[in-house]
């Protein structure tokens, strides 16, 4: 015997943001958690060129300079993610990413 579910709009409504705070609870997490693993993509790619390519000066250079644009977004990605914060504090909205 199998039991289903017939999901439809009667009995499954669908996702709904009803304020920015809502949105911004769901999506800078998952910001900071994509940059974060963009950022270790970066390093390791940068690391492996500047061990197989320990001879080759154009190629070092070019690794060290993806691993200071890494460093950078990320940093940028955390000021941001700080700046969302202040703001929500100064307006008083508490539903942005509590402490």
């Amino acid at each position: 015997m199998v039991y289903a579910i017939n999901i439809g709009p009667d009995n499954f409504a669908p996702a709904r943001f009803d304020t920015l705070a809502v949105f911004l609870n769901i999506f800078l997490p998952l910001a900071t958690a994509l940059a974060a693993v963009i950022f270790l993509v970066m390093m390791l790619r940068a690391a492996f060129v500047i061990i197989t390519n320990g001879d080759n000066a154009d190629a070092i250079k070019k690794a060290q300079a993806a691993m200071t644009f890494a460093v950078l977004g990320l940093i940028i990605t955390i000021f941001s993610f700080l700046i969302v914060r202040l703001i929500g504090r100064i307006l008083n909205v508490n539903n942005i990413l509590p402490i």
